[in-house]
């Protein structure tokens, strides 16, 4: 990473993207990308090793776990920096292997992104054109009333859907007061454009939690959500204990908790078609209707569907795994699966939710 950046400080800003990606090239972005995909591989190699996934006899579950990776683009750097960095992640991801998208992290609010944000946004869109095997996912939105000027709520996350390209947004918390809410939502329930929901994370660092945070009016408008921990090492939770805090918070139903779950697959960035005509009605591709979902045994078409779709047949074996669970569950103290009850842990203390801002 920071070798990218030397390269992008040393070609400097020009305010035209295929001069810029010329230059790169010429000091040498190749080789950085092969370094970068040769770094991820043998990561995953080692992964493969501590879970001894080559030994039938010893391999332990995570094994069955599918990883894929966004490359993380540093957003609080100057342009050129910030060009070099996208076009790296960009080239990483249209390889064939475990890179499959790109995300800027880093402070939102930082004066370097504030100022330079629909610039940032563009860059990912001029290099997101050229590389349209690498999937889009931009932390927009991770903002409120009092840590940034008003006018910085009003355009972030409708310039990383319409300028960027993105098809997933982290946060999403101001939506609010975005500039035509009501339309921009709209056009992102049309195409499907799913926001990641940090419940823990935003309560942390934003403040922002319970009735005040938008993720019950995305549901309600037909957003697609799901959930997401933003960071488990910072705030110390998993995903389950997100999945807890929402049940509580917004009184979600099983079925809820279910199409939470189906989302994180249906618009993960992986290849093929999804196993979902309809995913908010979880209504199958009439390859696969009419059939158990995540039967053992599917039919011929579903089958031969699934052949050419690793997103749905990872899709139908979460389905597979609903059946299990609810087969285990139901009729337990006379209940039905759906009403199981789920207890949520007390929520971090306010030292901690201080201390959170600091480390960001």
């Amino acid at each position: 990473a920071l070798g990218n950046q030397n390269i992008g400080q040393q070609i400097g800003w020009k305010d035209d993207p295929d001069a810029m990606l010329a230059a790169l090239d010429n000091k040498g972005l190749g080789d950085l990308v092969k370094r970068a995909a040769a770094s991820v591989g043998a990561i995953v190699d080692d992964k493969d090793r501590r879970l001894s996934c080559g030994d039938a006899a010893h391999r332990r579950r995570g094994c069955d776990v599918v990883v894929r990776f966004l490359a993380q683009v540093y957003r609080n750097v100057d342009r050129a920096k910030l060009f070099s960095q996208t076009a790296l992640a960009a080239r990483l991801a249209s390889l064939e292997g475990p890179v499959v998208g790109l995300n800027l992290v880093a402070a939102e609010d930082d004066e370097i992104t504030l100022g330079n944000y629909s610039d940032q946004m563009r860059i990912v869109g001029d290099i997101g054109r050229r590389h349209p095997k690498a999937r889009i996912s931009l932390h927009a939105g991770e903002l409120t009333m009092g840590l940034v000027p008003p006018k910085d709520l009003t355009f972030h996350i409708r310039e990383a859907v319409e300028i960027a390209g993105a098809k997933r947004i982290g946060h999403g918390v101001d939506i609010g007061f975005e500039r035509d809410a009501k339309e921009l939502m709209g056009r992102m329930a049309h195409d499907g454009i799913l926001v990641e929901i940090n419940l823990t994370s935003n309560a942390q660092i934003l403040g922002v939690e319970g009735p005040d945070h938008p993720f019950p009016l995305y549901r309600r408008v037909g957003v697609p959500t799901a959930l997401s921990t933003d960071d488990e090492g910072v705030s110390r939770i998993d995903l389950t204990h997100e999945y807890q805090r929402a049940a509580r918070a917004y009184a979600l139903s099983y079925r809820d908790l279910k199409q939470l779950s189906r989302n994180s697959l249906t618009y993960a960035f992986l290849p093929g078609e999804s196993l979902w005509r309809d995913p908010g009605a979880a209504r199958p591709v009439s390859a696969c209707a009419g059939g158990q979902l995540g039967a053992t045994a599917p039919s011929r078409d579903c089958s031969r569907f699934m052949a050419g779709s690793e997103k749905a047949r990872l899709q139908w074996e979460l389905e597979a795994r609903f059946a299990r669970f609810e087969s285990k569950w139901s009729g337990r103290e006379g209940k039905p699966a759906n009403s199981i009850a789920l207890a949520s842990p007390p929520l971090s203390s306010s030292k901690r939710e201080r201390s959170a801002r600091r480390v960001r």
